[in-house]
């Protein structure tokens, strides 16, 4: 019987930004690299789908970071069959693990939520109600995790070794590099995950490349450019000062690793600089105060300015009036607390969290501001309100927006076109195939297009459930 040639098959993030999850087939091996959770509206559908493999029949996972989208399904491969290993970092292995748990936990408490709705309306549901996993299915993969180091070769069979490498998004976030045999030849394949940004806070540049023979990228920002940083941090605290003399609440969704700590970072700043007074901040999200903890961990993975920051003042996550809530009756008490108040709260997208039931009681009310500090992916709540809506559901319910808007995109953790163009010409030779992914339909294709006249190599945009053979 002939050997299935070598191959990568795009089951996520193809023409859309969350679910990365690629399987990688060679020499009778069966990888994935990342395995997400869909977040957008219109493909959440997916994640109750059967994977389109057995997943008994995979033999790792190579995890490029830490976010819902790129590990959230693995609760879901483990309660599947699968019991190989989950490479990554120890870093993302530590952060993984507080992920999947909260993404259980709110699944949890939806579904509890939805049956005592349903119930109240008297409605009856098309079928049974229950998460798609539970805090013990996530608590059954943490056995699986095997970290690694950055920079060292990991060899996984006699035709495959696999490097990581530091990817400058989050903390602990990685750019996986492939080597594998096919026909007597080696071939490497980069793995971009989400790339970082170069002179950011807090975190490292992304390790760049001078060869590989395929590579996927990124294309959340693969149409545009983002603001400067003195853009964001005057966004930043015009916000604040708006809310201060509004004497209203200011909400910040915000995705819980890096951004909101990156937030905490440049408030730190503003309040040091004396461009905004002191202000009572809430970083009201469990999973963000368990991450921040992480941080304070792991210096060991701060850039330069980081350090010395620590040295000549203090911790960014340590400052007057910045409360850590965790519990759930202190996150409701906020909504008793006298404005001028900030607060952060999960999910960035809206989707989910503590920051739905901010929104109920603060969204209509004119005086009151909501700050977007991250990507918005279409058919998410975060994206109808910056988009315009003058009304939106959440739990159920119709709510005006009558809040004032402001976005702040700088912040991202995601390269944009210009940025992702500068890594890809580190390359000394041209890949044989560039594949464009984890972008909306328009921000891929347009990234495709302008990577061919930039630099002249070949890319293309893969759809979903696309197979590529490895050549």
């Amino acid at each position: 019987m002939a050997t299935k040639p070598a191959s990568i098959t795009f089951l996520g993030a193809a023409e859309n930004v969350t679910g990365s999850r690629y399987l990688l087939e060679t020499n009778g091996c069966k990888i994935l690299i990342d395995c997400g959770l869909y977040q957008e509206r219109e493909f959440r559908d997916r994640n109750w789908e059967g994977f389109q493999f057995s997943p008994s029949e995979i033999d790792a996972v190579f995890l490029t970071h830490a976010h819902l989208d790129h590990c959230g399904l693995i609760p879901k491969l483990t309660k599947g069959g699968f019991r190989g290993k989950i490479y990554c970092t120890d870093v993302t292995a530590e952060i993984a693990k507080i992920v999947m748990l909260d993404s259980a936990h709110i699944m949890e408490e939806d579904a509890a939520y939805k049956i005592k709705r349903h119930k109240r309306e008297g409605r009856e549901s098309k079928r049974p109600i229950k998460p798609l996993y539970t805090t013990e299915d996530a608590e059954k993969t943490f056995g699986l995790f095997s970290p690694v180091k950055y920079n060292r070769k990991i060899t996984i069979s006699d035709t495959m070794n696999v490097t990581f490498y530091n990817a400058g998004h989050i903390l602990g976030s990685s750019i996986i590099k492939v080597w594998i045999d096919v026909n007597g030849e080696k071939r490497s394949i980069l793995f971009s995950g989400d790339i970082g940004r170069n002179d950011r806070p807090i975190l490292q540049d992304p390790s760049v490349f001078e060869h590989a023979d395929y590579i996927l990228t990124e294309s959340t920002y693969g149409d545009r450019n983002h603001d400067t940083l003195e853009d964001t941090k005057e966004k930043l605290a015009s916000a604040i000062n708006s809310a201060i003399e509004a004497k209203g609440y200011l909400l910040v969704p915000s995705f819980a690793i890096e951004r909101s700590q990156e937030v905490l970072y440049y408030i730190n700043d503003l309040i040091l600089e004396g461009k905004v007074p002191h202000i009572k901040i809430m970083l009201d999200s469990p999973m963000a105060v368990r991450v921040t903890d992480v941080f304070k961990d792991h210096p060991e993975m701060f850039d330069e300015d980081m350090s010395e920051h620590l040295v000549s003042h203090h911790s960014p996550f340590e400052f007057e009036d910045l409360h850590m809530v965790r519990s759930t009756r202190e996150s409701k008490a906020i909504n008793d607390m006298k404005p001028p108040l900030m607060v952060i709260a999960g999910s960035g997208m809206c989707t989910g969290g503590r920051i739905k039931h901010h929104l109920v009681k603060h969204i209509s009310n004119p005086k009151n501001t909501l700050l977007f500090v991250g990507y918005q992916a279409v058919g998410t709540l975060g994206r109808e309100i910056v988009e315009g809506a003058g009304e939106v559901r959440i739990l159920g319910e119709m709510y005006p927006v009558r809040a004032k808007l402001v976005q702040a995109l700088g912040f991202s953790a995601h390269a944009d076109k210009d940025e992702l163009i500068e890594w890809l010409r580190n390359l000394k030779r041209a890949p044989r195939k560039i594949f464009v992914v984890h972008g909306e339909v328009n921000a891929s294709h347009y990234l495709a297009k302008y990577i061919g006249e930039k630099t002249g190599y070949n890319a293309v945009v893969p759809k979903y459930r696309d197979e590529f053979i490895i050549d």
